[in-house]
C-alpha cells in the first residue's frame, strides 16, 4: 500500500512537472558528456599531438563541473520547492490521516530517489550514445574513418555524474523537507497566497527604464568598439554596466506595461486582468527574469561565438605529410642524404613517393647601419591606397622587413608542382613576393599586394635591384604551421644562392606514397608510421619531424575547446534559465489561484483562462528572451573581438552568419520551452474549473 502511494505520487509529479524532469534528464547527458570527454577518440587523437594543450583543458573540467553543481543546486532548489508547496494540502491531510511526520519524510523521500534513479536510467544511456555519435562524426571529420572509432564508456563519468546528481537533489530535499516538516498541521491546509509588493510612483519605473537602457547602451558600445578588452577595469565596467542595465530594464518594466494596458482594446476577454497579471509579476518578479535574461544571454554568446569560431576555423591546403630538419647538423646539405639513408636502412623508403628540399635563408649580416632590402616604390604605392585597416596593418608590417627570408625557386617549384599549380618562372633580376597562408587568406592585404606587383616595381636587395613580380605565393612550405612568414622573397637559384653566401636552412619535405595510405585513412596512415619512424631512431641522429597530424591536432584543439566547451555551458545556461522562469511563473499563477477561482464563479470560461494565462507566460518568458537575442549579437561581436587575432578577425562576416544562425536556433528552442510552460498551466487552471469549498 505505502508503495503504491509512493510510485503513484512519483509518477503524478513526473506527469505534473514535465519540465523539470526534461530539464533534469538533459543535465544528466550534459554531465556525462563533459565528464567523459578525455574518454572519446578525438581527445585520445588530440593526447598524442597537444598533450599539453588538451591536459590543461582536461584540468578545466571539474571547474566547470563544480561551477554546473552549484547552478543546478538552485534549480533543483526551485523546482522542488515548487512541487512541495502545490502539495501542501495533500501532506497536511496525510497528517490529519494519522501519517507520521517520519513516515511523510520517508515518503518524500523515496518518491524523490525513484524520480532521480528514473532520470539516471533514462539519462546516462542517452548520454552515452550522443558521446559515441559525437565521437563518430569528429573521427569521420578528422579523417579517422569509422574504422579507428572505438566504443568507449566511462565508468568514472558515470559515478560522478550520479553522484553530483544524487547530492544535490538530497541537499535540496533536506532543505525543503525540514521546512515543511515543522509546519502545523493547519499551516499545510490554510491556501497560500502571494504578497504583493508596494507599488511605487510611475515615473520612478520611468526613469529605472531609461537608465537601464543608456547603461545597456554605453555596455554595448564598450564592446563592440573593442574598447572592453583594452584593460581589465574596462572589462569590469562593461560587465557592471550590462548587470545593473539588465536589472533596471527589467525592474522599470512596469512603466511599458502600463502604457500598453491603456492602450490595449477594453473589449477583449480578460483583457485588463491579462496584463495586471503582467504587470504584478514584472514587479514583483524583476530580479530573476533579469538573471534569467543574463543566463540565456550566456548562453547565447557562448553557443553562438563558440560554433562561429569553430565552424569557420580554416585547415589550410593539405600538400604536405612530413617535414623533417636538423638544426644542429654543421652540414645541412646533408640531411637528405642521411634521412634517404635511415629510411632505406629500415625499410621505409617505400614509404614516401617523393622527398625534396626546402631551402630558407637570409643575406648574411653586416655592421653595415643600412638596411639589406629596400622597397620605397612599393611603399609610396601603398600610402596612396584609401585609408583603411588592410593598408595600414600591411604599411606597419612591411616597414619592418630590413632583412626578409629568401626562398630557393626550384625548391618551391617542387612545392607547387605537389600541389597541382603551375610553376614559377623568374627572370634573373626579378622575384616573387611570398605570404603565409593565413596572412594571404584572411585577410585583404593579398589583395593589395598583386595590384602593386602587377607594375613589377622596384627594390634594393643587398645594393642591388630587383623587380617584384607575380602574384604574391601563399602555399605552405614545410608542415609546420607555427613556422609563418608574413613577408618573404622567392629567387631564382642562382640569386638565392649568391644572396646568402650558402648560409641558408634545409627542410625535407615528404609525401606519403599510395602504398602507404592503402586500406587505411591517412590519419592512421600518419599514426602508423610516425610509430615505425620513431623506432627507425631518427632522433639519434638529430633528425626532428614535423608530420601533418601536429598541424590537424592544432586546428582540431581549437575546434574542440571552442565548440565542445561552449556547447556544454550553453545546455547548463539554458537549462537554469527556463527551468527558473517555468518554476517562478507556476509558482505566481498557483499564488494566485483564488483570482481565478473568482473568475470561473463570474463565469468565465476554460478556454478563456487558458488565453490569458498563455499570453502572461509569453510577456513574462518573451521579455527576458528578447532582450537576451538583442544583447547577445553585441556579445558575439564583443568576444570576437576579444578572442580573435587581427587576421581572424578579417573572417568576423562569416562568423557572426553562423552565430545569428545558432541564436535563432536556440530562440526556437526557448520557444518550445515556452509552450512546455503553457500546457503546464493548462492543466492546472483545468483544476480550477470545480468552485471548491473554502472554509
Amino acid at each position: 500500500m505505502f508503495s503504491n502511494l509512493i510510485i503513484r505520487n512519483s509518477r503524478r509529479s513526473r506527469r505534473e512537472n514535465g519540465l523539470f524532469f526534461s530539464s533534469l534528464v538533459i543535465s544528466i547527458v550534459a554531465f556525462y558528456i563533459i565528464l567523459s570527454l578525455s574518454r572519446q577518440d578525438v581527445m585520445i587523437f588530440l593526447a598524442e599531438m597537444e598533450s599539453d594543450a588538451v591536459n590543461q583543458l582536461l584540468m578545466m573540467i571539474p571547474v566547470f563541473y563544480g561551477m554546473t553543481l552549484g547552478i543546478l543546486f538552485f534549480l533543483i532548489y526551485f523546482a522542488c520547492k515548487y512541487q512541495l508547496e502545490r502539495r501542501r494540502k495533500e501532506f497536511g491531510i496525510y497528517l490529519m490521516m494519522g501519517m507520521r511526520r517520519s513516515r511523510l519524510f520517508a515518503m518524500l523521500l523515496a518518491e524523490d530517489l525513484l524520480s532521480s534513479i528514473l532520470a539516471l536510467v533514462i539519462g546516462l544511456p542517452v548520454a552515452v550514445l550522443l558521446s559515441e555519435l559525437i565521437s563518430l562524426v569528429t573521427a569521420k571529420l578528422v579523417g579517422m574513418g569509422i574504422i579507428g572509432h572505438r566504443f568507449t564508456f566511462s565508468l568514472p563519468a558515470v559515478g560522478f555524474t550520479i553522484a553530483g546528481v544524487l547530492v544535490i537533489k538530497l541537499a535540496s530535499f533536506l532543505i525543503l523537507s525540514s521546512k515543511i516538516s515543522r509546519q502545523e498541521i493547519g499551516d499545510l491546509l490554510v491556501y497560500s497566497s502571494g504578497k504583493g509588493k508596494k507599488q511605487k510612483q510611475a515615473f520612478v519605473y520611468g526613469i529605472c527604464a531609461v537608465s537601464g537602457s543608456m547603461m545597456l547602451a554605453a555596455a554595448y558600445t564598450m564592446a563592440i568598439k573593442g574598447i572592453t578588452w583594452q584593460a581589465a577595469g574596462r572589462l569590469l565596467l562593461t560587465m557592471l554596466l550590462g548587470l545593473a542595465g539588465t536589472i533596471l530594464l527589467f525592474y522599470g518594466m512596469r512603466a511599458v506595461i502600463a502604457l500598453l494596458v491603456k492602450a490595449g482594446k477594453a473589449n477583449r476577454q480578460l483583457h485588463v486582468f491579462t496584463f495586471r497579471q503582467i504587470q504584478e509579476n514584472v514587479i514583483r518578479q524583476s530580479t530573476p527574469m533579469a538573471i534569467s535574461s543574463l543566463l540565456i544571454l550566456a548562453a547565447l554568446c557562448c553557443f553562438g561565438a563558440g560554433l562561429g569560431i569553430a565552424g569557420t576555423r580554416q585547415q589550410g591546403e593539405h600538400v604536405l605529410d612530413y617535414t623533417f630538419y636538423n638544426y644542429s647538423a654543421d652540414n645541412a646539405r646533408e640531411l637528405l642524404p642521411d634521412l634517404q639513408t635511415v629510411l632505406k636502412e629500415n625499410g621505409l623508403e617505400n614509404q614516401f613517393s617523393e622527398l625534396f628540399e626546402m631551402r630558407i635563408g637570409q643575406v648574411p649580416f653586416t655592421e653595415d647601419s643600412d638596411p639589406v632590402f629596400q622597397m620605397d616604390a612599393v611603399m609610396e604605392s601603398l600610402r596612396g591606397f584609401a585609408q583603411s585597416e588592410e593598408r595600414d596593418i600591411l604599411l606597419n608590417n612591411l616597414s619592418m622587413e630590413g632583412n626578409p627570408e629568401l626562398i630557393c625557386l626550384s625548391d618551391y617549384n617542387r612545392l607547387l608542382e605537389a600541389a597541382g599549380k603551375p610553376a614559377l618562372t623568374l627572370e634573373e633580376n626579378e622575384a616573387a613576393v611570398y605570404q603565409d597562408s593565413d596572412s594571404a587568406s584572411a585577410s585583404g592585404m593579398a589583395a593589395l599586394l598583386n595590384k602593386i606587383l602587377s607594375d613589377d616595381p622596384e627594390v634594393m636587395l643587398d645594393g642591388n635591384a630587383v623587380n617584384l613580380t607575380a602574384e604574391v605565393q601563399s602555399v605552405d612550405l614545410v608542415t609546420d604551421r607555427s613556422i609563418t612568414l608574413l613577408f618573404a622573397l622567392i629567387l631564382p637559384d642562382e640569386q638565392f644562392f649568391r644572396y646568402t653566401n650558402g648560409n641558408y636552412e634545409v627542410y625535407i619535405n615528404g609525401i606519403m606514397s599510395q602504398e602507404a595510405v592503402s586500406g587505411g585513412s591517412l590519419m592512421n596512415a600518419i599514426s602508423d608510421l610516425n610509430a615505425r619512424l620513431d623506432a627507425a631512431g631518427l632522433q639519434n641522429m638529430g633528425i626532428e619531424y614535423e608530420s601533418y597530424l601536429q598541424n590537424m591536432g592544432r586546428q582540431l584543439f581549437y575546434m574542440v575547446a571552442a565548440s565542445y566547451i561552449t556547447i556544454y555551458l550553453a545546455i547548463i545556461f539554458l537549462v537554469a534559465a527556463n527551468t527558473i522562469m517555468g518554476v517562478q511563473f507556476l509558482m505566481d499563477q498557483q499564488k494566485t489561484g483564488r483570482r481565478y477561482q473568482t473568475l470561473v464563479r463570474l463565469g468565465a470560461a476554460y478556454q478563456d483562462l487558458c488565453v490569458s494565462a498563455r499570453r502572461q507566460i509569453s510577456w513574462f518568458m518573451g521579455l527576458p528572451v528578447f532582450v537576451a537575442a538583442v544583447s547577445s549579437f553585441f556579445g558575439v561581436k564583443s568576444l570576437y573581438a576579444g578572442l580573435l587575432s587581427p587576421l581572424g578577425q578579417r573572417t568576423q562576416g562569416e562568423m557572426l552568419m553562423i552565430s545569428a544562425a545558432m541564436i535563432f536556433v536556440l530562440c526556437a528552442v526557448e520557444y518550445i520551452y515556452m509552450t512546455v510552460i503553457k500546457r503546464s498551466s493548462d492543466r492546472y487552471l483545468l483544476t480550477l474549473m470545480q468552485p471548491q469549498r473554502e472554509e
